[in-house]
């Protein structure tokens, strides 16, 4: 499933403005399946053995500790050449950069809480989706 498959994370500050259902339209309406998906709050230590691949950059503190401050809603999205088009869909890391029309730019607060996570390569979304759902809670697209 490479190339066909993506990792998204409604942030908590946006899962707390009430934005989550706005944001999976969004991605639904870009023609996304929505494969699998749960609510859920990260403790600190999976917030950290999920950011890992960040520990030694100077803002893997803030991350974790931002990531594990409340409930977030993480989902796993399948289209094919999902990372790019996910990429383009949510915009640049830093709202303020993000073009008209992107998640972050709509529901982003600033570059940390940024509305939204999404997988940056390939074999790094496998590796997230994995992260968080088995193999028997996704549901991909019919035929």
């Amino acid at each position: 499933m490479a190339g066909n498959i993506t990792l998204t994370m409604v942030k908590p500050v946006a899962y707390s403005k009430n934005t989550s259902g706005k944001i999976l339209a969004r991605i639904t309406e870009a023609g996304f399946w929505l494969v699998a998906a749960r609510t859920m709050q990260l403790s600190l230590v999976q917030a950290k053995k999920f950011y890992a691949v960040h520990k030694d950059r100077p803002f893997f503190n803030d991350l974790v500790e931002f990531m594990s401050s409340g409930p977030i809603l993480v989902a796993m999205l399948e289209k094919e050449n999902a990372v790019e088009d996910y990429r383009l869909l949510i915009g640049k890391t830093n709202p303020a950069e993000a073009a008209d029309g992107t998640i972050r730019h709509d529901f982003g607060t600033n570059l940390q809480a940024n509305a939204v996570h999404g997988s940056d390569s390939d074999e790094n979304a496998i590796i997230e989706c994995d992260f968080f759902f088995s193999k028997s809670e996704r549901f991909y697209r019919p035929g």
